[in-house]
């Protein structure tokens, strides 16, 4: 007898739902049911549709799991954390990218994702609060760090991840542009020009920068923050680039600390990507990490 209630927060946007959707959707639902879940899906209609369901209806339900992209994702933490008593969260990834289920070695299979998330191991992880809004995985700015919101949705659902390489191949002639930064981390004061920067809980940022595993903790109460100068010259950039592809963070180019505190100030307003979706920013930005917060299905 089903006693225990799922709400289903579906994007049928999501890159691999336009082009696969209808029997993996229903095979995910008969994995809900046989696990003893009475499942109430809900298919989102814009921007903001799963932040809302999740805030005003998680409360009733005993778990909740979203299905569609790092932005789904994204939506759904941040009205889970708008309700007191929210419950555990599953999910499967059907986006482009997906770089946080590859951190927690999700299945890209939708119907083995549904299997976890009702069947799996209930794991606390941090999140991000980015003055007034959450992040799950990355904050980021500078170059490149505005491909996973620039390029169109159909080019994500014909190319798959390379059309995010060809979108960081034509913003090249404007990448390398130095940004004039007042940072405190914890405490430590790290003022200077940066092309790039990312405060992350993941191994993998924009499919395109990777993190050791060793070296990335979901419940630690840090966050990565990486950090890249602003290269002098042509060979400089080759150098900084190698040692980013070798994750040697030790680079004299490159910053790399376990923070849980910062603080960024600019002259001007920055604009910023949240786990891929743009974010205006402000000239002052705060972030925090938030220590275990939120119970994921894994």
């Amino acid at each position: 007898m089903l006693s225990k209630k799922l709400l289903f927060i579906v994007n049928p946007k999501a890159g691999k739902l336009r082009t696969k959707a209808g029997n993996d959707l229903l095979s995910a639902v008969c994995a809900f049911s046989e696990a003893g879940y009475l499942v109430d899906a809900r298919a989102t209609q814009a921007r903001g549709d799963a932040t809302e369901l999740a805030r005003t209806l998680s409360g009733a339900y005993d778990l909740v799991v979203c299905c569609g992209g790092d932005g789904t994702l994204n939506e759904t933490v941040s009205g889970l954390l708008h309700c007191p008593d929210h419950p555990p969260l599953g999910y499967l990834p059907a986006g482009t990218t997906n770089d946080f289920a590859a951190s927690l070695h999700l299945p890209r299979d939708s119907v083995a994702a549904a299997r976890v998330a009702v069947n799996g191991i209930p794991v606390p992880i941090d999140i991000g609060r980015f003055n007034d809004r959450y992040f799950v995985y990355v904050a980021s700015f500078g170059a490149f760090s505005s491909t996973s919101y620039t390029v169109p949705q159909h080019l994500k659902n014909t190319l798959g991840h390379t059309a995010y390489i060809l979108e960081a191949v034509r913003q090249l002639p404007g990448a390398f542009r130095p940004i004039p930064l007042s940072i405190t981390a914890d405490g430590e004061i790290l003022d200077g020009d940066y092309l790039f920067g990312s405060i992350s809980n993941s191994t993998s940022i924009g499919g395109l920068m990777k993190l050791s595993p060793s070296e990335v903790g979901l419940d630690d109460g840090q966050y990565e923050l990486l950090l890249v100068r602003d290269p002098k010259n042509p060979l400089e950039i080759q150098n900084l680039a190698a040692a980013l592809l070798a994750q040697k963070y030790d680079h004299e180019g490159i910053i790399y600390r376990h923070v849980s505190h910062l603080e960024i100030e600019t002259e001007a307003e920055l604009p910023w990507s949240l786990d891929g979706e743009y974010e205006p920013g402000a000239k002052r930005v705060v972030i925090d990490n938030l220590h275990r917060v939120l119970t994921l299905m894994c």
